[in-house]
């Protein structure tokens, strides 16, 4: 079973993909945003290539837990991809600090400002997908608990 993860940002969506296992979470190349219905067709023709059979989406939470806009936006989002992709669950996964970690890895890994911009995006939706992975939530068989 392989699962989509996604970063949903308003410029740029991270991508990652699990392996068949779903044990593992691999960064696929950025989706930079251009309109909604464009974005949306080319999740659904990722879902497709893939043969996804779930979405996660990482929901940005303030640290309390509540939804600020861009929290309330990505439902918004969630909710149209619902739409085009109908016998898909997509998943909203909690994303707090994802994108923290991610600039942490690529720093750590010494990459050049301008390569950091590039991949942040990739490397949060892969952080993102493994915490779905290894959670009680999912039993790592590819199958919910």
């Amino acid at each position: 079973m392989r699962i989509l993860g996604l970063d949903v940002g308003e410029r740029r969506i991270g991508l990652a993909v699990s392996d068949e296992l779903g044990l593992t979470a691999h960064g696929l190349p950025t989706l930079e945003r251009t309109a909604l219905k464009a974005d949306l067709r080319r999740l659904e023709e990722l879902v497709a290539e893939y043969a996804a059979e779930k979405v996660v989406v990482g929901l940005p939470r303030n640290m309390d837990g509540s939804l600020g806009q861009q929290g309330n936006r990505v439902l918004d989002f969630i909710e149209r991809l619902q739409g085009r992709i109908p016998k898909i669950p997509v998943v909203p996964w909690d994303e707090r600090l994802s994108t923290k970690a991610a600039e942490r890895v690529l720093l750590e890994a010494d990459l050049s400002r301008s390569k950091r911009k590039k991949k942040v995006d990739q490397v949060a939706a892969v952080i993102i997908l493994q915490g779905y992975l290894n959670s009680p939530a999912f039993n790592g068989a590819g199958h919910p608990l």
